[in-house]
């Protein structure tokens, strides 16, 4: 794993992301101490299905005048509190 001062990354950053990209983990530091790691992301399992629309169909229920102008004003006392 390479470790990389943060000032040459900064520099370099587009040589360290085609070695990140070619799958090579880096380590960023400061004064040679590590601090954050830049990766690949983890690729999508190419078997995975996507999750369906409409999963949870008819499982919530909205009761008339859920979005009135008391309802909204009730749960922005809610969050308004100082």
């Amino acid at each position: 794993m390479l470790k990389v001062n943060i000032h040459e990354a900064k520099t370099q950053l587009s040589r360290y992301a085609k070695r990140v990209k070619a799958g090579e983990t880096i380590l960023l530091c400061e004064r040679n101490v590590p601090f954050a790691e830049l990766r690949p992301l983890r690729q999508a399992d190419s078997g995975a299905r996507e999750r369906p629309l409409g999963l949870d169909a008819g499982k919530v229920t909205l009761t008339e005048g859920w979005d009135s102008a008391e309802t909204n004003a009730a749960i922005t006392d809610l969050f308004d509190r100082e």
